[in-house]
């Protein structure tokens, strides 16, 4: 799933690969998928994309946008975008396929939903776009301590710190899967409650949300993830599927997975103890 390390890495790799190509086909809704989630009509991308020229690819929170001119190419947090030089075998199955002149393609599918959406410019306003492209990330500097704790004072302390960092939009791209790394660094429980954390969890907690999320993008993602070569990234998760069979890499206790807020946690009972 595209959270920010993932949308910052494969906007860089999309700028190094894709920047300046002219697109010559558009193959839409190819394989119907039920989660697949289109801007209007499908079918429409082909004449509103061809022969256009792609500027620069950003990564808006845990989004990717290409510009293509007038037109904007918007992926969305489940979909899995690749590269393809001329010649490669392209993937059967596909719910975007944007051909350049030079042969090369960029496909894309969906795992479990996603959005695919090619519009023209400001003619997207959907919430979670603008309020991604409004909140300012946890990468800038007005992400600062002040800001910080003015989303804290918004909100009911009884929240748990998953439910305040990666619930409601208040800190767009910021999600479950990276939202683990974090408070294991932090040393707080994703189930802990506001009210409960010191100043001094809160200021580790706001250190820890900048630092692990410049880590994951140094590192080229986690590598949990797949960049836009089908390469996993660079940064070894701590606390993930991938590892949460193995004892705490700080006090050699078992980490715990459970179903929680829609999707598991995964912590440590000693180094992360639950604060009530």
């Amino acid at each position: 799933m595209l959270e920010i390390p993932e949308s910052h890495t494969i906007s860089k790799q999309l700028n190094q690969t894709i920047k300046g190509k002219t697109i010559q086909n558009v193959y839409a809704n190819s394989s119907p998928h039920s989660f697949a989630f289109f801007f209007g009509d499908p079918n429409h991308y082909h004449s509103l994309l061809t022969r256009k020229i792609l500027g620069n690819a950003a990564a808006i929170a845990g989004q990717v946008e290409i510009t293509a001119e007038n037109s904007r190419l918007l992926f969305s947090d489940g979909v899995n975008i690749r590269y393809f030089n001329p010649g490669e075998i392209l993937p059967k199955k596909h719910q975007l396929h944007i051909e350049f002149q030079d042969s090369s393609s960029i496909v894309c599918t969906v795992q479990m939903y996603g959005g695919l959406w090619v519009f023209s410019q400001g003619e997207n306003d959907n919430l979670y776009y603008l309020v991604a492209k409004q909140k300012p990330s946890p990468l800038s500097e007005e992400f600062h301590e002040n800001y910080f704790e003015t989303l804290l004072s918004g909100v009911k302390q009884s929240l748990s710190v998953k439910a305040f960092l990666a619930t409601e939009q208040r800190i767009p791209g910021l999600g479950n899967g990276v939202l683990q790394d974090i408070l294991f660094n932090a040393k707080i429980n994703p189930k802990s409650r506001l009210e409960a954390l010191s100043q001094e969890e809160v200021e580790s907690l706001f250190k820890n949300i900048k630092n692990t999320l410049f880590e994951m993008i140094d590192k080229g993602g986690r590598d949990t993830e797949k960049d836009l070569f089908g390469s996993r990234g660079g940064y070894k998760t701590i606390l993930s599927n991938k590892t949460f069979k193995n004892p705490c890499p700080i006090c050699g206790d078992t980490i715990i997975r459970q179903a929680y807020l829609g999707g598991n946690v995964y912590y440590c009972p000693t180094c992360q103890p639950i604060r009530k």
